[in-house]
């Protein structure tokens, strides 16, 4: 794929105007489909305050543009992102949509968290073309995109969207098998179960489970992944922790009931102002605040060091 190639984007919201930038700001004319009037009236200002927060100029705005019509946005594209909500039958309609209306040879990505990519594409006819590509939040901040396969026919498909994702600056991973929630996710939701669970047990509150993230092995997380970090201080004394560790460790199968009566009492978060902590709408602000500057500086270091 060219500098020059249309890329589309299925949806203007949380992820997709992130990843309607990355590909204008590196040159592609990009446009995004939404069926929302109000998200396509706020796309170039969402792109516009990216390019404030990452310094760079503002002509990826001029690049992308905002559709109404699917066929419209999607018909001369190489590449059609889909970052509609985490709902299969939605994700299954947009696809076939997207089987009519798309170049024949066009690659299609799901942006999907956890579902399968096999499930998303259960009734397109030439399933080699698609991929899962899933970016994480922001995808503007975050380098990584988990590159789903299904099966060897579609391989060709994900290393194509590898070399384009590179070029946009991004580092893809390849996922070899399609299972729920790939490799981030199964990892991220697993230390979740395990924080859910010792909070509910009455073993600390949930400030003091955060601030072991925080100040303990997370400060580490970012340099020094979790198999690499065995194999610095030896499999043997990975080994000794899990003899004593493994058996106590939460394994509930479902959600955890802890979460679910947060949830059905509306204690979901700082948009509500309690959820495992109680937030004020400055608590609040000033997280999310601390998160972006702390990302995007992470992301100017990544690119000064490339250059």
């Amino acid at each position: 794929m060219s500098g020059k190639d249309t890329i589309a984007i299925i949806g203007a919201g949380l992820m997709g105007h992130g990843i309607a930038y990355l590909f204008a700001n590196a040159g592609h004319t990009v446009r995004v489909h939404d069926p929302v009037p109000s998200a396509l009236e706020a796309l170039p200002k969402r792109i516009g305050e990216i390019c404030d927060l990452l310094k760079t100029d503002h002509s990826a705005t001029a690049r992308v543009s905002g559709h109404a019509d699917l066929k419209d946005a999607v018909a001369d594209a190489a590449l059609i992102i889909e970052a509609a909500p985490e709902k299969l039958p939605l994700k299954q309609s947009i696809f076939a949509a997207l089987e009519k209306h798309a170049r024949p040879d066009a690659i299609l990505a799901s942006n999907t968290s956890a579902i399968p990519i096999t499930e998303i594409c259960r009734d397109i006819t030439n399933k080699s073309r698609v991929v899962g590509a899933h970016f994480w939040n922001p995808p503007h901040l975050v380098p990584l995109v988990e590159v789903v396969t299904m099966t060897p026919d579609n391989l060709p498909a994900a290393q194509s969207m590898m070399a384009s994702l590179r070029a946009i600056g991004r580092h893809p991973v390849l996922v070899k098998r399609d299972i729920p929630g790939f490799i981030g996710n199964r990892m991220q939701h697993a230390l979740k179960r395990e924080a859910i669970a010792l909070v509910a047990a009455g073993v600390c509150d949930a400030e003091a489970l955060d601030d072991v993230v925080k100040l303990g092995f997370g400060a580490r997380l970012a340099v020094l992944g979790p198999l690499e970090q065995s194999d610095m201080v030896g499999l043997n004394l990975t080994k000794d922790i899990h003899d004593v560790l493994m058996p106590y460790l939460d394994v509930t199968p479902v959600t955890h009931p802890y979460l679910d009566a947060l949830v059905a009492k509306g204690e979901l978060g700082m948009k509500t102002g309690k959820g495992f902590r109680e937030w004020t709408p400055e608590q609040a602000e000033a997280v999310r605040v601390r998160f972006k500057e702390f990302m995007a500086r992470s992301a100017a270091e990544t690119a000064a060091k490339k250059t």
